[in-house]
């Protein structure tokens, strides 16, 4: 049982927002609830929350780099 209420979500994009079929199906139940408004968002991206992601996701390559002649 996958806990979504599928009926719901489905009268949701097909009735209220008048999604096509094929849209609404290609939707995540994220999206949906974000474009119907339902979804709380995080907020803007201010310097203090991108200082916190990139803490914790730093751009660090993985493995061992094949620089070119160039050193692409």
């Amino acid at each position: 049982m996958s806990g979504l209420d599928w009926p719901a979500l489905m009268r949701l994009g097909l009735r209220q927002l008048r999604l096509h079929p094929r849209d609404f199906w290609a939707l995540t139940p994220a999206e949906l609830l974000l474009m119907a408004g339902l979804e709380a968002g995080s907020g803007p991206l201010t310097r203090d929350r991108l200082n916190d992601l990139a803490a914790r996701y730093p751009d660090t390559p993985k493995g061992p780099t094949h620089d070119n002649a160039l050193g692409i």
